[in-house]
């Protein structure tokens, strides 16, 4: 496997940055895992979680250096699910599980591979693990802008919505009720008149004679009309009043067990 950084340059990455192939941090360099045989580079042990007490690898295959760090191919999920490495040594199984799970071959003429610890921070050329805790140490105080914890809590918020208080229906219903009205009605009646006369009629025949006469008078007609009376509606006011609502919020708070008499307590930063 050919790796695209030296050793060198490594170690003097060493508590830089470590970001995935979408620039998220994953975390920082702590250790450098190089070949027992060809002294090459071939893992770099990541510091991840809270004060970086949680170590993954990630192959050096593919890293790049960057203006911040060292960015890798992977994502950042990807490199925190792998196995936490607790010693110093790399077994071959757990390298050859290493390889299948990024993805990369492996040959089994690595199987006589061991790897081990590089633990140098300050890019000297010595490899081996005397100065790991020099190292860890130093390492340590530059990752404080890791060592972080937030506090969270709940705030009430309070808004409206729309419901219903009250329903008010107006309807209509139909009644029957007597009613009277008076009316003026005309009618023909019939008088006989008799008036005497004594003339001399020509052509006059006697004989049977009537006359008929038809007499005529009014009668009440009652008819209906739908007539508006009324128009009703409903206007509806508003009015405004204050309620006081009451409920739980939740607070988290933060205790600080230190040890040592180089801990100040700066409080909040505004």
């Amino acid at each position: 496997m050919q790796n695209t950084m030296t050793m060198e340059q490594l170690s003097e990455l060493r508590g830089s940055a470590v970001y995935d192939q979408s620039g998220s941090k994953i975390g920082s360099v702590e250790e450098v895992f190089y070949d027992a045989d060809t002294q090459q580079p071939e893992w770099i042990g990541i510091g991840t979680g809270f004060f970086g007490m949680k170590r993954v690898l990630v192959p050096v295959a593919g890293a790049s250096v960057t203006a911040d760090g060292i960015s890798v191919p992977y994502a950042k999920d990807m490199v925190k699910d792998t196995p936490d490495i607790d010693g110093d040594e790399i077994s071959e199984d757990t390298e050859r599980q290493l390889y299948s799970y990024y993805g990369l071959p492996y040959s089994d003429s690595r199987s006589d591979t061991t790897l081990a610890d590089a633990a140098p921070t300050t890019g000297t050329a010595d490899y081996g693990t005397a100065d790991m805790d020099t190292s860890r140490a130093t390492m340590d105080m530059d990752r404080t802008d890791d060592a972080t914890i937030t506090r969270s809590e709940e705030e009430l918020a309070v808004g409206k919505r729309r419901v219903e208080t009250g329903r008010l229906q107006v309807r209509k219903w139909v009644e029957t009720e007597p009613v009277q009205a008076e009316v003026t009605l005309e009618r023909e009646t019939a008088h006989i008149v008799r008036e005497p006369i004594n003339e001399t009629v020509s052509g006059a025949t006697i004989g049977d004679d009537s006359i008929e006469v038809t007499l005529e008078g009014e009668e009440a007609v009652v008819d209906k009309r739908v007539v508006a009376k009324e128009r009703i509606g409903v206007d509806v006011d508003r009015e405004a009043t204050t309620q006081t609502v009451s409920d739980e919020v939740r607070k988290e708070r933060v205790e600080i067990d230190a040890e040592g008499d180089k801990i100040v307590d700066e409080g909040t930063r505004r």
